[in-house]
């Protein structure tokens, strides 16, 4: 957990990660599902299979439990930090592609992440990158929502940087940790639990990269393996192409 992603992957080549990204790129897997540490996982993605022509970042996306009992997608939640606008006009694409042909949601509502519902609220990149989902016509964008919109249905899609994706994320899993220590049970706060889908895809590269969460169990391997199985049927990559062509 300590070493250096992009010095690990050339130093241990014999790694299971290391491995598992050289078959991946001879095409021997159909997709590549791991456990292991995510920053080399984001890292082997990116410098083995690369990413899709067009795709200016790959992002990582995770699900987001909605009170319809539907689910919903949150993205980037931590493979980058700082974005322009026009990557965050990317993520909606590329989280509408994930919703319709892998969660078969129909026509996916995409949104913004911001402080306000108004087309001017946020900061400099906000506002630029609201102006360009706009615009986009690839998906359809219904402007801005709040953190409080998080699990209703204004949104399919929630598109954000990975900074702020990432602290949602950790605040969530933290907050369903906390209540099962409390001996709370409620169904719908049982569905943050990640043992439920596994794993999530790293979106925008040449390849079937799925990431699971370090504390698996056995359930949780499961379901990662049947989900992963799901992306590759569903041709995601190709429909990701087609898109960016």
């Amino acid at each position: 957990m300590r070493d250096s992603a992009t010095k690990a992957l050339q130093t241990k080549p014999e790694s299971s990660i290391s491995l598992g990204f050289g078959l991946l790129k001879s095409g021997q897997l159909d997709a590549f599902a791991s456990t292991g540490n995510t920053g080399a996982m984001l890292v082997g993605s990116v410098l083995s299979v690369k990413t899709i022509p067009g795709v200016i970042r790959p992002a990582l996306c995770s699900l987001v439990p909605k009170e319809s009992g539907r689910y919903g997608i949150l993205l980037d939640v931590g493979a980058n930090a700082d974005c322009k606008p026009d990557v965050l006009q990317q993520f909606g694409l590329l989280g509408a592609l994930l919703a319709q042909h892998v969660y078969h949601i129909v026509d996916p509502k995409v949104a913004l992440l911001n402080i306000g519902e108004e087309e001017k609220k946020g900061n400099a990149v906000t506002q630029a990158a609201y102006g360009l989902m706009k615009e986009c016509g690839q998906y359809t964008f219904v402007g801005n929502i709040e953190g409080r919109d998080l699990f209703n249905d204004k949104a399919d899609v929630v598109v954000c940087d990975g900074f702020t994706g990432n602290v949602v994320l950790k605040a969530v899993e933290a907050f369903h940790e906390l209540l099962e220590q409390r001996g709370v049970h409620e169904p719908f706060f049982d569905r943050f639990n990640y043992e439920n889908y596994g794993g999530l895809p790293v979106l925008g590269i040449n390849g079937n990269v799925i990431i699971g969460h370090g504390i698996s169990n056995a359930l949780t391997i499961k379901n990662m393996v049947l989900f992963t199985q799901e992306v590759v049927e569903s041709k995601l990559n190709d429909r990701i192409r087609e898109a960016l062509t």
